[in-house]
């Protein structure tokens, strides 16, 4: 019988780019999508995460493990403080999307660039990064890049104009850096896109999260 995997997310944007990989990666799994899009606007109107979404981040992963979730992945950077919390209150693992990027980039480089289109992924994404680098014992430094005006366009349906910021902004840090994070999974296609012409190894976070999680799935198994 096949595991099943409930995957939270704080906006649309994240559902297709993850679902897209499970055929792939996670055949055989059931996948539940849970998805309130007012926990990263909320967040985003805060300039931080809160404690009322934390509140809400908790009860969605109590649901996630009443509905018969073997696992929970967490698609957002933007409450995955608040992920961690959660995962005190139930039996269940949990992923965050972005845990194995985060892994990959320190031990891979030592000068890493992080971009992403809103603040309130941008620090948290540099917190883990700096904290996986702290308990690998590595000394690292981190560039922080905001695309200024790229999630407007974004949430607007203007996705041309959101990839041409993305794109501008992620070659000028190319040259400032060993490697590139993308914090956000909306950016990855812009990385995609873009191939040769980035002079640095970019990591996204979406096959490297649900690698981490079917690893997980497997090990529960054993």
């Amino acid at each position: 019988m096949g595991k099943t995997v409930a995957m939270i997310h704080t906006g649309p944007v994240t559902i297709q780019p993850l679902n897209s990989l499970v055929p792939d990666l996670l055949p055989d799994t059931r996948i539940i999508n849970i998805m309130d899009d007012s926990l990263l606007k909320d967040v985003m109107a805060a300039g931080h995460l809160t404690p009322a979404v934390t509140k809400r981040i908790c009860q969605y992963y109590i649901m996630a493990e009443q509905m018969g979730a073997d696992a929970i992945l967490n698609a957002c950077s933007s409450v995955g403080e608040a992920a961690d919390l959660a995962a005190q209150l139930i039996s269940i693992p949990v992923v965050k999307v972005d845990a194995a990027m985060a892994a990959a980039a320190v031990e891979r480089a030592s000068v890493i660039g992080v971009a992403a289109t809103v603040q309130t992924t941008l620090d948290p994404t540099v917190r883990l990064i700096e904290k996986t680098a702290k308990q690998k014992g590595k000394g690292i430094t981190v560039r922080r890049l905001l695309c200024p005006g790229a999630f407007d366009a974004l949430l607007a349906g203007k996705m041309e104009e959101h990839d041409r910021i993305v794109s501008t902004e992620l070659l000028k840090l190319a040259a400032e850096v060993e490697l590139i994070v993308l914090a956000q999974v909306s950016m990855g296609r812009v990385a995609a896109a873009l191939g040769d012409s980035i002079q640095v190894p970019v990591l996204t976070s979406p096959r490297l999260g649900i690698e981490r999680l079917a690893q997980v799935l497997a090990e529960q198994g054993q």
